[in-house]
């Protein structure tokens, strides 16, 4: 496998087994990748490692056929194992170097980000991606306040520029045009589209926004 890029991706979708049916996340899927989302990643932050590769497994084949990267949040063993094609992980889950030891040259690792001095220090360390918030407060990042969108700008110009950075925490259709003017230009959209009642549509939205 080489090493996919999320150059051209400009919105990240996640599949969030905290919104989603366990039952329906293949159809959940499905619906993201045909609104034109860009890459998915499987999130399930109560769930055990077995659990999550099952899930993976199940999914990649739908990612694989639409050609959209899979990426694997918090588990860089989990990733290696159902053959995804990233990780990601937390401020607190390792160094690049230990991570790269664990999947390889060939896997995408990705970074959260919180201030303009992570995002930096995670391009400085050689992270493929970031996100960067939360934007605004969000039930995914309960009690962590939001970061606001001042350095948004700032830190597309020294960071995004360079990897993708991917904005995220709280943005939903009605929000976006604002985290644009902003200086977004990739973001990551999770409740708003999890528990959209037309999911596809809803993602077509967001896509056709981030492209002006």
């Amino acid at each position: 496998m080489s090493k996919q890029t999320l150059s051209n991706v400009l919105l990240y979708g996640i599949l969030d087994m905290g919104y989603v049916d366990e039952q329906k996340a293949t159809e959940v899927t499905r619906q993201l990748i045909a609104g034109g989302a860009g890459a998915l990643q499987i999130r399930a932050k109560r769930w055990g490692r077995e659990r999550i590769a099952a899930m993976a497994e199940r999914v990649l084949p739908i990612t694989r056929d639409a050609g959209v990267p899979l990426i694997i949040n918090d588990y860089p063993e989990v990733a290696v194992e159902v053959g995804a094609d990233g990780v990601h992980v937390g401020q607190d889950d390792g160094t690049i170097d230990e991570i790269r030891y664990l999947v390889g040259e060939d896997m995408l690792i990705g970074r959260s980000t919180h201030t303009p001095a992570q995002a930096e220090a995670a391009l400085e360390d050689g992270f493929d991606y970031i996100g960067f918030g939360p934007v605004f407060p969000t039930p995914t990042k309960a009690g962590r306040p939001g970061i606001g969108m001042e350095n948004i700008q700032s830190v597309h110009e020294k960071v995004g520029v360079e990897i993708p950075m991917f904005c995220i925490g709280g943005i939903k259709p009605e929000n976006l045009d604002q985290v644009i003017a902003a200086g977004a230009r990739r973001v990551v959209v999770v409740s708003a589209l999890l528990q959209a009642d037309d999911i596809a549509a809803t993602t077509a939205e967001v896509v056709a926004k981030l492209k002006g």
